[in-house]
């Protein structure tokens, strides 16, 4: 499936239906009187967080969202059926924006939560409403109002509760392989995740779930739109606990230079990035440096975060990684 975060759509709710002119005519009732009922109301569209969605790309290409107009009046005092709403469902995480204004008009973080985007317009009242002591036959009714009309811009920022940030290739993609049911690519070649992955951490029966993302690799520049970074940093701000993962076995870059630059474009795209709670993982350990080692534990120390050392290949150090993971979740609230 292809991973789609915004969405441009037009939400159309229906029309109110007219109120109707009519009067009651039966036999031995020779004055019935104005007997014209209501209009039905307009249905609405309504966005609805449904559990299982990950991507927008159901709405890719449906651009045009119409909720069903209200039936008009009829005689009798019959009022008009009301239109049936719209219901969108759409990803846990998302947010709505007005397109013209550029308002946040909501967002959706539970299942099931509703957002009214655009209401339907009220059915107008027929002519029995309009009866006085000296206006005993009124020959008009109201029209239905209009239903409202709104231009919409979706944008979808997953949650999750892990983030697992870090360059290219440094090993995020086999890991989440290991800790969870996830089968994201897995190559000896940057980018090899083009779109976020998230997997179910679900290793022990007595404890809690946890979701955990494989974002896309970072580079320097990220935050200005470089390499994929600035499409799918968004997915970040939802995450409680960040994971660093920095390669020990790549002997052409520098362990503290990779870990300020991931920190660097986190920093750029939103400072508050930097205060989460984060584990600094010297990963590929099967394979490692020993001086890229001691530079990451020194550069962990430096920071006061804690330091953790795996082999997604080999499972080595995963039980303590995901231990970690579970404890600073504990210890961290649910706000974003």
């Amino acid at each position: 499936m292809v991973f789609i975060d915004e969405a441009v759509i037009d939400a159309i709710a229906g029309n109110g239906g007219n109120g109707c002119v009519a009067f009651r005519r039966e036999k031995f009732v020779p004055r019935g009187g104005p007997s014209g009922g209501d209009g039905g109301d307009g249905g609405s569209v309504i966005l609805v967080a449904q559990r299982g969605l990950n991507t927008l790309q159901h709405l890719r290409f449906r651009a045009r969202m119409a909720a069903e107009r209200g039936r008009h009046g009829e005689g009798s005092d019959c009022t008009g059926r009301r239109g049936k709403s719209l219901e969108v469902p759409v990803p846990l995480g998302t947010l709505t924006y007005d397109r013209e204004t550029g308002e946040l008009l909501g967002e959706l973080i539970e299942d099931g939560q509703q957002l009214v985007v655009a209401e339907g317009g009220r059915g107008g009242r027929g002519n029995a409403h309009f009866v006085t002591p000296t206006r005993r036959a009124p020959r008009y009714a109201e029209d239905g109002g209009q239903g409202k009309e709104r231009g919409l811009r979706l944008e979808l920022k997953l949650l999750a509760d892990v983030g697992l940030v870090g360059l290219p290739n440094a090993g995020k993609s086999t890991l989440i392989s290991a800790v969870s049911a996830a089968r994201p690519k897995v190559a000896d070649y940057p980018f090899t995740t083009l779109v976020p992955q998230l997997g179910v951490v679900a290793e022990d029966r007595l404890a809690d779930p946890f979701v955990i993302a494989d974002l896309p690799g970072l580079i320097a520049g990220a935050a200005q739109g470089s390499g994929l970074g600035f499409q799918f940093l968004r997915h970040v701000e939802r995450c409680r606990v960040l994971v660093h993962l920095v390669d020990l076995s790549n002997p052409d870059t520098d362990c503290a230079q990779d870990l300020t630059t991931i920190e660097n474009e986190l920093q750029a795209f939103n400072p508050g990035l930097l205060e989460r709670a984060r584990i600094i993982v010297g990963s590929k350990i099967d394979a490692l440096i020993v001086d890229r080692q001691q530079d990451l534990k020194q550069a962990a120390a430096a920071r006061g975060l804690p330091y953790l050392e795996i082999s997604a290949a080999t499972h080595q150090g995963l039980k303590q990684l995901v231990h970690e993971m579970r404890h600073r979740l504990r210890e961290t609230d649910r706000g974003f």
